[in-house]
């Protein structure tokens, strides 16, 4: 009933991951080694056998058929096509907020609204509705925010 297999840590992944990536990235020096050496070996093959032939046409036909094939070399990509900018979304008018005192219900259902500077008489509105009998729960004080009326 137990899994067989292990959970697989992220950073031993990550390390793996790197390992490949430094192997693959040496491949490629030596790849790149290699094509130098043979373009060297190359050249050097050209000038014995320009010099074979001045000497009465002695030429090794078995070195021309060994010739390593020159790896042909990858084609470069085209540049990417530039994309159409597209146009930026206006950005939503900020509208100014202002503050004022809501008495709200054991609902959260607001009764009555005070300007910010009449806090006293929200106070009092709340504190006599909580000891009136006839709600028989409290009432409770609270900020709020609402957008302003625009001056013209």
């Amino acid at each position: 009933m137990g899994r067989s297999r292990r959970t697989l840590d992220r950073r031993a992944l990550r390390a793996d991951n790197e390992a490949a990536e430094r192997r693959k990235s040496e491949d490629e020096v030596e790849e790149t080694e290699e094509e130098e050496e043979s373009d060297e070996d190359e050249e050097e093959e050209d000038c014995e056998s320009a010099e074979a032939d001045e000497e009465g046409g002695e030429g090794d036909e078995d070195e021309e058929e060994e010739k390593p094939k020159p790896k042909p070399k990858p084609k470069k990509k085209a540049p990417a096509k530039p994309r159409a900018t597209k146009s930026r979304s206006r950005a939503a008018k900020v509208t100014r907020m202002k503050v004022v005192w809501g008495v709200f219900s054991n609902s959260h259902q607001m009764v009555e609204e005070f300007e910010y500077p009449k806090k006293k008489d929200a106070e009092e509105l709340a504190a006599k509705l909580t000891a009136d009998k006839k709600s028989g729960h409290p009432f409770f004080l609270q900020p709020v925010k609402k957008p302003m009326e625009k001056e013209k």
